[in-house]
């Protein structure tokens, strides 16, 4: 590939633990066949939640089957993706996020429940025209601003005329150029994704004003579906800068319309046949309403990697259109687990837990799910009653009854330390991983305690 291409240059890129992709490059003269079995090496200590300064040689491994050419560099540049090893021994390291979900894949295939975790996530963006913020000790603020919010129908003049064509509050899906602006950018982010491998299903504009934007792509096994997903942020964010905006996947960036969320369709395989179909509620199989069952068990713990930021709970708040309530049901929308009826193909079966969001590190968003799942097929856990009414909208006493999602990023901290040993099983994740997480979590869930709030100044400054 690099030579077809003629390549200049390798980008050696890999996933740090809270999600960002990291990357060094070198002249493709530097890559050989042997750099695939001996890695290349680099500083640990600087990244986060990584190596102390005493112990901080790593390698980074790459992966053959990621390469492409990335679409951004200026020149000619193979991209490699890269699991992280220790150096000497070349195991995984056991903080390595990709790592992490290899040995999801690996401890799946030694249950003989399956032999293959199928992800399909449906990640949602918003693409702004500006973007300003800070924070300092005596103010802070932060402003976002797109051509086609609602707030800016009255702004411009005789010099600078406003056209109208702003789209309401919860009402940009699914309406069409003028109202839609951004057909165009989200196409040329498709056919991007496209030419490096992606197979995108569907683009659209979000229920938000100020485009928020949904790009779904093909559903594939857990570690290339999280691989995907990098690709995926890459070329969204690069694209978007191309075109002089810039993109955020940040749960919640404005206040009275919908957040972004991650709604992520997964499934069990054997052999090549789909494990989820069978005779049950919905047209599941037994095995998928165990799966279930794990899932809502376990789903107030799988927050902290599904829901891993302080803003991802002012998405998750109860009374409003948010996947809060622990049920699952057929069609329905406002249960933390639906089940898809487009399509009575066995192939299609699936469940779709709807509380994650785009924050979340794809590889330890999909391992911790499915850690949850297997836990809920192993033991037989049962997931109660299917709810097929709109959760909305229940009288206060059966309300009460549904178990519901964290309220908070500590409350999720709080659940993980109590419930972890299902992620710990086969040596998927570790313990130290888990305290590492809760205790950098915890640090940034006091960051947001700490500071005055902008409109506590408008609640009680005259107080």
């Amino acid at each position: 590939m690099a030579k077809k291409a003629g390549a200049k240059m390798v980008d050696i890129k890999f996933v740090d633990t809270f999600g960002t992709w990291q990357h060094f490059s070198l002249p493709i003269s530097e890559l050989s066949e042997e750099s695939f079995e001996e890695g290349l090496g680099f500083d640990g200590s600087s990244i986060r939640g990584w190596k102390s300064i005493e112990a901080s040689d790593m390698l980074a491994m790459p992966d053959p089957e990621t390469a492409f050419m990335d679409p951004f560099m200026a020149e000619p540049t193979l991209s490699l993706t890269c699991t992280i090893a220790e150096t000497g021994t070349r195991e995984s390291y056991s903080r390595d996020p990709r790592g992490i979900a290899q040995r999801a894949e690996a401890f799946l295939k030694s249950t003989g429940i399956a032999d293959t975790a199928v992800f399909g996530p449906e990640a949602e963006f918003f693409i702004f025209d500006n973007v300003q913020f800070d924070s300092k000790s005596n103010g802070t603020f932060y402003s976002v601003d797109s051509e086609e919010a609602i707030w800016n129908t009255g702004k411009g003049g005789c010099c600078e005329p406003n056209l109208g064509n702003k789209i309401r509050n919860k009402e940009g899906y699914f309406p069409v150029a003028p109202l839609d602006t951004q057909q165009d950018i989200r196409t040329e982010m498709c056919l991007v994704m496209e030419s490096l491998g992606v197979k995108i299903e569907r683009q659209h504009h979000e229920v938000a004003t100020a485009g928020q934007a949904e790009i779904d792509y093909r559903f594939n096994t857990l570690v290339t579906s999280a691989d995907w997903m990098m690709i995926y942020k890459y070329v969204i964010k690069n694209v978007a800068k191309k075109h002089g905006k810039t993109v955020t996947f940040m749960p919640k960036p404005l206040f009275g319309d919908n957040g972004s969320g991650m709604h992520t369709h997964q499934s069990l395989w054997s052999k090549g046949k789909p494990l989820f179909a069978g005779k049950e509620y919905a047209g599941l199989s037994t095995m998928a309403l165990h799966y279930v069952g794990g899932i809502l068990k376990h789903a107030k713990a799988l927050a902290a990697f599904c829901n891993p930021t302080t803003n991802s709970y002012k998405r998750l708040v109860p009374g409003y259109e948010a996947p809060v309530n622990l049920a699952y049901s057929a069609r329905n929308r406002s249960a933390a687990i639906r089940i898809p009826t487009y399509s009575e193909n066995p192939k299609a079966k699936r469940i779709e837990y709807r509380p994650p969001d785009p924050a979340a590190n794809p590889y330890l968003a999909f391992a911790a799910m499915l850690m949850a799942g297997l836990d809920g097929v192993t033991n037989k856990i049962k997931p109660g009653e299917p709810m097929d009414k709109n959760l909305y909208e229940l009288p206060p006493e059966e309300h009460a009854k549904i178990p519901q999602m964290p309220g908070s990023l500590n409350e999720s901290l709080n659940h993980l330390a109590k419930d972890h040993e299902f992620l710990l099983k086969g040596d998927v994740f570790t313990r130290d991983f888990i305290e590492m997480w809760i205790s950098h979590k915890s640090k940034e869930a006091d960051a947001i305690r700490l500071r005055p709030h902008p409109y506590e100044f408008f609640l009680y400054y005259d107080v």
